[in-house]
């Protein structure tokens, strides 16, 4: 199964690293592509999409409308490990 998620506050690699080392995690995830341009997150595998949600929005990546100041935050703070993590 493949499954696209259109989420928000997506703003460079260190995203894209903290947000591919956290789904990679997941039971069932077998492969993680991050489009920062689109804010896209595309997941290869066998997986419960509520869990790629939660998973996501706890880092400060909701999905599109359901973005609030804390969820910001949360990014800047998800992008600021994944760049250390590179």
């Amino acid at each position: 199964m493949t499954s696209t998620f259109i989420v928000e506050n997506i703003k460079c690699g260190g995203c894209a690293n903290s947000i591919t080392n956290r789904i990679n995690k997941i039971t069932g995830v077998q492969k993680v592509d991050v489009n920062i341009e689109e804010q896209a997150i595309t997941v290869d595998g066998a997986f419960d999409e509520n869990e790629i949600t939660s998973a996501l929005m706890s880092m400060g990546y909701p999905r599109v409308g359901e973005n609030d100041i804390l969820k910001k935050a949360k990014s800047f703070v998800s992008c600021a490990i994944g760049r250390m993590q590179d």
